[in-house]
């Protein structure tokens, strides 16, 4: 039989506390009870405030609250005392066991510690990358799917049923550039040129090296008058070399996808138009100015929106209302699109288009997730111009240079909206200035402990844990505990980053600790105890690391 999961502390704590309330404060009700970690050992594991909390409502005075709620408290297996400090914060005591216990959680658990099924395989889909195939995918490009692909693995940790999507927008004025930009080059090598003239070559065409592969490989696959080659064909030569070529890039980044959307299926299968009539129907629209607009300030946007231009043409959120559609006819009650911040004034947008349908899609319909921009460093100075596409730094330049391990944990080790600077010499450096060198370090000596034991690593979780009390143990023991509720924390908020600042602290503690302590000493029932802390923090550097896409290497 599968051991239960790891208790939840906090939450057992708050149930004393709460039955507490029922005795000595029988009129406090709907109370939300809180609970800290509290930052120094001397003040406990957990500090709470409902103390406060209730003496502002009754007005009394807090720490006889305090007195009266601690006189009251239940006696518990996972309780050691409670101290009342300060205005009237209530810290909470583990037992040694209840501090202990963690460990063999974990070794029994093993990777599957940290997991729930609280969703209990609700479906969520999480949209990402979704990069136009114009192009190789850019550090951007790479920022989105590394922050997506973790997001869609949190989720899945927490039991929600998640399908991964790729919209490509093959359609549009940027993909007639493509197959443009490309002709043009075909017609250059035919003519044996050098670089066409800007007269020559489309105003807004794309002028990476790129393009020229991409004309060479046709022209070799399409014996011929490549000169005069049919746009269309080439085009959608184009289109499917370079998602071939992205697919292999985001292979290489160890991203998958279950599905993929196509604009163009959109327009084919008649879903934008029956999405205009339907809200022509709903009487959310208006002729003016030749333009068929979208009373889109009814659902909180500052101004009305065009949806048919006056060239008959459609504006380029109303695609993407028609696509969200497709999202929830087809099962999705939750969507997380992971975008670009240049994508923030669709936002409103799309919920407004979705509201103005009444088809019972809530307001918040879909979640967005949105990343700022990436500025790559090399030497101290910005890094602008790729080999190959000219205008900017491709995702695969970068995994070649920096490896895919820190390329991912950097791309998620900042908060997705905050602006990000990837220092490409700190990426490959092997010190401690490194976040995941220093993380995947601590896995690598842990490994190494454990190799020069030489032991039966099953026997390490009947260890018994009584010896463990040392200030460092105690640190590692507490960041340990934490690992289930940081791992749900990451996938409520959306924040990956939240795992990749975890990861770093927990290696932090195990570093101090190692240059602390020695592990393989004569003491058995000691050197036991410690082993069995160490292999349960392996375990959880392992299990965090795997969710960010990010190997765990077993010798450095």
């Amino acid at each position: 039989m599968p051991p239960a999961a790891y208790p939840d502390l906090k939450a057992e704590l708050a149930s004393l506390l709460r039955a507490a309330v029922a005795v000595a404060l029988p009129g406090a009700t709907d109370l939300v009870i809180e609970l800290d970690r509290s930052k120094q050992a001397a003040h406990g594991d957990y500090a709470c405030a409902i103390a406060m909390q209730v003496a502002k409502v009754l007005r009394g005075n807090p720490r006889e609250v305090a007195t009266r709620l601690l006189a009251a408290l239940p006696a518990s297996p996972i309780l050691a005392k409670a101290e009342i400090a300060g205005a009237g914060f209530i810290n909470l005591f583990l037992t040694p066991a209840a501090r202990t216990g963690v460990v063999a959680q974990i070794l029994a658990r093993g990777p599957d510690f940290g997991r729930s099924d609280a969703a209990r395989q609700q479906k969520v889909q999480v949209e990402f990358v979704s990069a136009n195939p114009t192009g190789p995918l850019h550090v951007g490009h790479g920022r989105g799917a590394a922050i997506g692909d973790s997001l869609a693995r949190l989720l899945a940790s927490q039991g929600w049923q998640v399908t991964r999507e790729f919209y490509y927008n093959d359609a549009g004025a940027q993909i007639d550039n493509l197959g443009l930009s490309v002709r043009a080059r075909l017609r250059e090598q035919a003519a044996g040129e050098g670089e066409f003239s800007e007269g020559k070559f489309p105003a807004d065409g794309y002028r990476g090296e790129y393009i020229r592969e991409i004309a060479a490989r046709y022209a070799a696959e399409n014996t011929g008058d490549t000169e005069g080659a049919d746009l269309n064909s080439v085009t959608r030569f184009a289109v499917g070399e370079l998602r071939n070529e992205q697919d292999r890039d985001l292979r290489a980044f160890d991203v998958a996808f279950d599905s993929y959307y196509l604009e163009s299926s959109l327009y084919t299968e008649g879903r934008v138009q029956a999405t205009v009539d339907a809200l022509v129907l709903a009487a959310h629209t208006y002729e003016q100015d030749g333009a068929l607009w979208l009373r889109t300030t009814d659902f909180g946007d500052d101004k009305d929106r065009v949806m048919r231009k006056t060239d008959g043409s459609y504006t380029y959120f109303v695609p993407d209302v028609a696509y969200h559609v497709s999202k929830w006819q087809r099962g999705f009650r939750r969507v997380i699109n992971e975008q670009g911040s240049d994508h923030h004034s669709t936002v409103t947008r799309v919920r407004a288009g979705l509201q103005a349908l009444e088809m019972g899609i809530p307001p918040g319909y879909p979640e967005y997730v949105l990343h700022q921009m990436v500025t790559v460093m090399r030497g101290g100075e910005e890094v602008k111009i790729s080999k190959r596409a000219g205008g900017y730094v491709t995702l695969r330049e970068l995994i070649d240079e920096a490896g895919r391990d820190a390329t991912r944990y950097f791309f998620v080790m900042r908060k997705a909206d905050t602006h990000l600077v990837f220092d490409i010499d700190l990426a490959r450096s092997q010190s401690e200035d490194n976040p995941v060198y220093y993380i995947q370090y601590a896995h690598a000596r842990i490994c190494s402990v454990l190799r020069q034991w030489g032991g039966d690593a099953g026997n390490l979780m009947d260890a018994d844990l009584t010896p463990l009390g040392e200030s460092h143990e105690l640190a590692l023991l507490k960041e340990l505990s934490d690992f289930p509720e940081l791992l749900a924390m990451a996938a409520e908020e959306r924040a990956p980053h939240l795992l990749a600042f975890y990861l770093k602290d927990l290696a932090g503690k195990f570093h101090s600790y190692y240059n602390a302590e020695q592990f393989l000493v004569q003491d058995n029932r000691l050197r036991l105890a410690r082993l069995a802390l160490i292999s349960a923090t392996r375990q959880v550097i392992a299990s965090g690391l795997a969710l960010l896409g990010v190997g765990a290497p077993e010798k450095m």
